[in-house]
């Protein structure tokens, strides 16, 4: 796999260190095959994991796979050599990723999904009671199967949802076709790195359909890449200012995530001709926050869970960008498109 090493190490007792004679066996600990996994997030820095196991290791039609397991984080989908969740902290991503957009929303029925091959971003719309269809197109099949029988954590059971429909296929291909619209669209896709399947996704062209293909209120959100104030303007910023480009509102925002060594980016997008108060969203008071989070889970089951990480006082961490960030994106002059793309490393 990539960026594995497996070494071979065993440290002499203090005695033999002095007498040159061999280590006492039964005084000294033993390592045997201790294996790392390597993941570069720049050119010029690596992160280096203990590796437990390799529980899958393959190639599908569009990446190579691994499922790994390492002993900080557990269980972990790894996809053309970089992370994409951890049982450790998948919760973080995919409930920031989900519920910030989902509560801006007043009502949110339909929702399409893109990407989205662990199904945990569909687990978490789905906890959502007023969600009635629920659309998630991914690419990859195998990497979705995969995920069903190496990460079920991460599903939790919502395949067995009816309101959930998987299909496989281009994200960006089936919007073309399908003739409704949704309320919320939520792009949860791979990286815009070069030769990468994704890269159309982070475009002014796709945005720009998207937007059509949401009805009135509707929210856009997409993951953004790499947001660490090392790595920010690599394409957070520059997807930032192409959804500007697209939409009358667009929000930035981040989350620390342990198991990818930094912070990641996501953006909010919405036209909001009335200018109402979704605008200030990202200043609304930690009770209002909560106070829309306890409305929404109390339409449903009695027995529905608290998220376990999104509430009030994490929502205006996740907005409160610190200065070298916001201006960053001030001075952002980049629109990705197709004919320009921007990649992340």
């Amino acid at each position: 796999m990539p960026g594995q090493e497996t070494t071979t190490s065993s440290a002499p007792s203090e005695g033999a260190a002095r007498s040159g004679a061999g280590p006492d066996i039964k005084a000294v600990p033993r390592e045997t095959a201790r294996m790392w996994y390597s993941e570069a997030n720049s050119p010029f820095y690596d992160v280096q994991l203990r590796l437990q196991r390799v529980v899958y290791e393959g190639q599908s039609e569009f990446q190579h796979v691994q499922v790994i397991e390492t002993t900080q984080f557990g269980k972990t989908l790894v996809l053309d050599g970089k992370t994409q969740s951890a049982l450790f902290d998948e919760f973080m991503y995919h409930e920031t990723l989900v519920h910030p957009a989902m509560l801006l929303h007043p009502c949110p029925k339909t929702v399409y999904i893109g990407g989205g091959g662990e199904l945990a971003t569909a687990r978490e719309v789905l906890r959502h009671p007023c969600v009635e269809r629920v659309v998630m197109v991914d690419l990859d099949q195998k990497v979705v199967e995969l995920c069903k029988e190496h990460l079920p954590e991460w599903n939790d059971g919502c395949t067995e949802d009816p309101r959930l429909e998987v299909i496989y296929d281009d994200a960006h291909a089936y919007l073309q076709r399908h003739e409704g619209t949704f309320d919320v669209i939520i792009m949860d896709i791979a990286d815009p790195i070069e030769a990468g399947p994704g890269i159309v996704l982070y475009t002014q062209e796709f945005y720009q359909y998207a937007a059509s293909k949401l009805n009135p209120h509707g929210v856009l959100v997409t993951q953004s890449g790499a947001c660490s104030l090392y790595n920010f303007e690599e394409c957070f910023t520059a997807i930032h200012n192409t959804l500007k480009a697209s939409f009358d509102s667009v929000l930035g925002y981040r989350v620390d995530i342990p198991s990818f060594a930094g912070c990641w980016g996501f953006n909010i997008a919405f036209n909001d001709p009335e200018k109402d108060s979704r605008g200030t969203f990202a200043d609304w008071a930690p009770e209002k926050i909560d106070d829309r989070i306890a409305e929404r889970l109390a339409a449903g089951s009695s027995t529905a869970r608290s998220f376990r990480f999104y509430d009030g006082v994490t929502h205006r961490g996740l907005f409160g960008l610190p200065k070298p960030m916001r201006d960053g994106m001030a001075r952002e002059d980049r629109i990705i498109t197709v004919k320009n793309p921007v990649f992340m490393f």
